[in-house]
């Protein structure tokens, strides 16, 4: 069985987003300890609801940037970022009113963003199929063409 082009680049672009999440988590992860460190309030990120939020920051910066290096405009950025808040934000209740614990927010949490991330690319399917080029190559020719 073969796999048109067109769901292979879809897949691509949703491995992308998950490798370029798994970076901005190990790239500001320790942003946010010297931050808080240099306002002596390291104690702060030890809660788990700060910690949780902080982390999908993390991964939301580092997706948008992704993503707009690929050339994707800003409503796609946002909404793909509102779809990786929106799972934690909502499980921060539960968590709150002490029927959810840590370890549950966090692997709820992620498998959820990840659906939220898969249902908002089908959503805009032709968003996520098509190709992109990347913004440095985009502008390429135009320095070629003004030397």
């Amino acid at each position: 069985m073969t796999t048109s082009p067109a769901t292979r680049r879809f897949t691509l672009h949703y491995v992308e987003m998950v490798v370029a999440m798994l970076i901005g988590m190990l790239v500001l992860g320790p942003v946010w300890t010297l931050a808080f460190d240099a306002f002596d309030a390291a104690a702060t990120l030890d809660r788990p609801d700060v910690m949780s939020m902080s982390m999908a920051t993390n991964m939301v910066v580092a997706m948008s940037l992704w993503m707009w290096f690929r050339g994707h405009t800003a409503a796609p950025i946002i909404e793909m970022a509102v779809a990786m808040y929106l799972p934690f934000v909502v499980l921060l209740v539960p968590l709150w009113l002490g029927v959810l614990s840590i370890g549950a927010l966090m692997t709820i949490g992620h498998v959820a963003m990840l659906g939220t991330m898969l249902y908002a690319m089908l959503r805009h399917r032709d968003e996520y199929t098509c190709h992109h080029q990347n913004r440095r190559l985009r502008r390429r020719p135009a320095e070629v063409n003004a030397a």
